[in-house]
Formats: structure tokens, C-alpha cells, sequence
């Protein structure tokens, strides 16, 4: 699913989509084609908007949690892959090359914490929530950034109607 040589960590944008599982209806319904999210679909947001200020240089654009899964832009800037001081378990005063930033770290982490929670939420320790793998676009310009856009505002409203994700 991941376009073959690409550095993810690369400054740019990506757009992505993360399913659940079975594509089961967790986070809430789709009424008049506004999306109603549930205690699950609220922690799940809450946590998405919370990767930005998981991940330094990293920045979030449009997204929407739907009942069965979530599309989101996420933006990472050049300078989140530079020589930093003072990051997590390292010593203030000794500059070390941070470890890259990667789509796939992001989304990895997100989809832990949010599973872990999930489960406890739902009395179903240890059970698989997410699917394995998501998809992802890397957008090239900023026609393609508001083309996405609009998609993402628009999900709700064709929500049984639609069921594809974008890829050109």
C-alpha cells in the first residue's frame, strides 16, 4: 500500500485513512448527512487532533471520524527530522539526531492508543480494532490538497452512497 521507495518521513503532506476492523460501525451515525459521534467516536477524535502535539513538526489538516473509519491530512514539516536537544529520555544537554518521524510511527501510535481504549471501553481486552494497514496519498500540489479537502467535508454526506477512498 506504501509507494515503493518513499521516505515518509520526507516534509509534505499525506493523506490517509484508517479502517476498523471488519468495518464494523464504532463511532457513532451518520444522521442528514452529519456525522453524530459517540463516547468512542469523541476519544478517537480527541486523539487524532492529539497527534499534533504528540509529534513535534508534525501538524494536522481536514479530517473526519466516520462510523467504520477515519480520513485525515496529516503534515509533516522538514524540521521534525533536524538534530534536536532535549527530546524524551534524552540528556538536555547533548544534541542527538531524533529518530525520523514516519507516517507509519504516527499511525501505529495512534491506532494503539486508541485500541487500548477502545477495548477497555468495550470489555474486549486485546481484541483487534484497527484493519492491519492503512491507505495513504501522498498529495503532490495544492489543487490535490483541496480536492482532498473537500472530500473529507463531504464524507458525511454521501455516507452510504460512497464507500470508496480517494486515489487520483
Amino acid at each position: 500500500m506504501r509507494v515503493q521507495g518513499h521516505d515518509y518521513s520526507l516534509q509534505g503532506a499525506y493523506f490517509l485513512t484508517l479502517c476498523l476492523k471488519e468495518r464494523i460501525l464504532v463511532f457513532g451515525d451518520v444522521k442528514d448527512g452529519e456525522m453524530h459521534l459517540n463516547e468512542l467516536g469523541r476519544f478517537v477524535e480527541r486523539e487524532w487532533q492529539n497527534v499534533a502535539n504528540t509529534y513535534p513538526g508534525v501538524s494536522l489538516d481536514s479530517f473526519v471520524v466516520m462510523p467504520d473509519h477515519v480520513h485525515g491530512i496529516v503534515m509533516i514539516d522538514d524540521c521534525v527530522n533536524h538534530t534536536n536537544n532535549g527530546a524524551i529520555h534524552e540528556s538536555p544537554l547533548q544534541p542527538t539526531e531524533r529518530r525520523k518521524m514516519t507516517i507509519s510511527r504516527l499511525v501505529g501510535r495512534f491506532k494503539t492508543v486508541t485500541a487500548k481504549w477502545i477495548n477497555s471501553m468495550r470489555g474486549t481486552p486485546g481484541q483487534a480494532v484497527w484493519q492491519r494497514n492503512y491507505h495513504d496519498r501522498i498529495i503532490r500540489d495544492s489543487f490535490e490538497l483541496h480536492r482532498i479537502r473537500e472530500y473529507i467535508a463531504a464524507n458525511p454526506s454521501r455516507w452510504g452512497t460512497d464507500k470508496t477512498v480517494v486515489t487520483d
